[in-house]
């Protein structure tokens, strides 16, 4: 068993946050003292509990499959936006080690739909992971580990000590240094193995057959009769009528953070859209910015953000300059642009007039607290929609629907939802439902159409009585699942599109008929490698 309180001194030793066990020499680096005594090895804890292992074609034994090798163990979940802000940082550090480190994600679940190992698979397409990942469901590895916080990071030599461990964004500097200098202290020793270790990814074994890949958010227009799809694990963003036929494709298929014409442009996982005039303005999700789509001039720039992710939860500025964090979802309304700003935990405003931007609502605390505008707590939002006066948010880390009032004034409320891990799939009013990580969220008519994602269903709620209806997805009377982990949501024409993120396709519901269907896209080709 691991001796967790032995985990904790470590880490109150640490240096810069991460806890060191290697003759301490990280520390005299910082101090320019001589080395601490050697202290006792600890031997790793066996990476043994899991249900599934994946992205590897066989469980991965630390001793044996790993001897040699410094291993980074990633302690992750893949709702968690901080844990998807450091797969970056974990793709630079296997590529600048290819030879040395082997990377291992530990998933450990916050959400139950987050225990099932083909959920996880989804992810590790989704965010194009390379490395294995054992499905740690009952949390046995976390436990062994003593980790508590996603993501954390344990750090293991060559000869399957524990070094030390990590938590947060923000530490590729910290583990790039680390890393560097067991590698050369293990090669002095001769311990060291430099063989790269190949594993079978799921890449190369996912058939899709669908011109889609992940498809995030969309956004449907009757006016135009345009679809505009936000094809996020292709990085594009693909146009058709709405009957299906494609008109347009923007970006080339592959992920970067380039201007220029259609064919030309690149974006990163693009998400939520909103259209003003001939203008399309996409959320690009991991470029961390907002993109300006000229349907006319057939041309993609930047409209505000600057690639790189902000830190700054309090000012704003102009939108040229501001840096934003993971916006997930758009939404206009007259001349202000509302921005669910994921990585924030806070709802963001651009006055399109003034070209800056700023916090409309939450302090950025990552929880669920109602409240003044300014002092309310959010988590995750990942989509918006308007009645007019009220602005509506699937809060997903919560898995709540919340109220902000549209003017800035009067208080954030909360229709369904009551707790970071409070989360579920129960119909009923208000407090009695319960939803699972809901990223979409669509008013019309009365009714706010809610995209459940982690229950793969649609659900309604009655903003008269507050009551929460499953419309589609399993249920008592449902003899099978007809949505699997829906993102976002759309109306036009009487039928609300359902980007059908983990099918790779967009779902169609009459709201006349009830009859669900499945768009088929005409004239659009699939990504190569996909």
């Amino acid at each position: 068993m691991w001796n967790q309180r032995k985990w904790l001194v470590m880490a109150v030793c640490a240096v810069a946050a991460l806890s060191v066990g290697v003759g301490g020499y990280f520390v005299a680096q910082e101090k320019k003292d001589p080395p601490p005594p050697e202290e006792k090895k600890t031997k790793a804890p066996e990476l043994e509990g899991g249900v599934a292992w994946l992205n590897t074609g066989k469980p991965i034994s630390i001793a044996k499959d790993l001897k040699g090798k410094v291993v980074l163990l990633d302690f992750w979940t893949l709702c968690c936006i901080n844990c998807i802000h450091v797969m970056p940082d974990l793709a630079k550090l296997e590529k600048k080690y290819e030879k040395e480190l082997v990377v291992i994600g530990v998933h450990s679940a916050k959400f139950e739909n987050e225990k099932n190992s083909e959920s996880i698979r989804k992810a590790i397409l989704r965010y194009q992971i390379q490395h294995p990942v054992v499905n740690d469901a009952e949390m046995k590895i976390w436990d062994s580990y003593g980790a508590n916080s996603w993501p954390t990071f344990v750090l293991i030599d060559p000869e399957g000590n524990v070094l030390g461990a990590t938590s947060g964004e923000g530490n590729y500097e910290l583990l790039d240094k680390v890393i560097g200098k067991v590698i050369e202290e293990h090669k002095k020793k001769g311990t060291l193995d430099e063989k790269p270790i190949r594993f079978d990814t799921a890449q190369f074994r996912d058939k899709v057959d669908s011109p889609l890949y992940f498809p995030g958010k969309l956004l449907a227009d009757e006016k135009s009769n345009r679809l505009f799809v936000a094809d996020s694990t292709n990085h594009r963003i693909v146009i058709s009528d709405l009957a299906g036929k494609v008109s347009a494709v923007v970006g080339t298929g592959k992920p970067g953070y380039k201007n220029g014409s259609f064919a030309d442009a690149q974006f990163d996982d693009p998400q939520g859209m909103a259209l003003l005039g001939d203008t399309l303005f996409v959320a690009d999700r991991k470029n961390h910015s907002i993109r300006a789509v000229d349907l006319k001039a057939k041309t993609v720039t930047t409209y505000a953000g600057t690639g790189m992710q902000g830190e700054d939860r309090e000012l704003g500025g102009p939108i040229a300059e501001t840096k934003l964090n993971s916006p997930w979802a758009l939404l206009i309304n007259g001349k202000q642009m509302y921005v669910a700003m994921a990585g924030f935990h806070q709802i963001w405003v651009v006055d399109m007039d003034k070209k800056d931007t700023k916090p409309f609502a939450g302090n950025g605390r990552e929880n669920i607290k109602d409240g003044p505008h300014y002092f309310a707590n959010f988590a995750q939002p990942s989509g918006l929609t308007t009645d007019g006066t009220t602005i509506f948010v699937a809060d997903s880390e919560t898995s709540s629907i919340r109220a902000v009032p549209m003017n800035g004034e009067g208080r954030v409320s909360t229709l369904v939802g009551t707790g970071l891990f409070d989360f579920g799939d129960e119909d009923g009013v208000g407090k009695e439902a319960k939803l699972q990580h809901c990223l979409g969220v669509l008013y019309h008519e009365g009714l706010l159409y809610v995209a459940d994602t982690y229950n793969s269903k649609l659900k309604t709620i009655d903003l008269k009585t507050n009551k929460v209806t499953t419309i589609l997805g399993p249920g008592k009377d449902a003899k099978a699942p007809e949505l699997n982990e829906p993102g976002g949501l759309s109306i036009a024409g009487g039928k609300i599109y359902i980007a059908d993120t983990n099918a790779h396709r967009i779902r169609v519901y009459d709201l006349k008929t009830k009859a669900l269907t499945t768009l088929t896209l005409s004239n659009v080709q699939p990504v190569t490698g996909n």
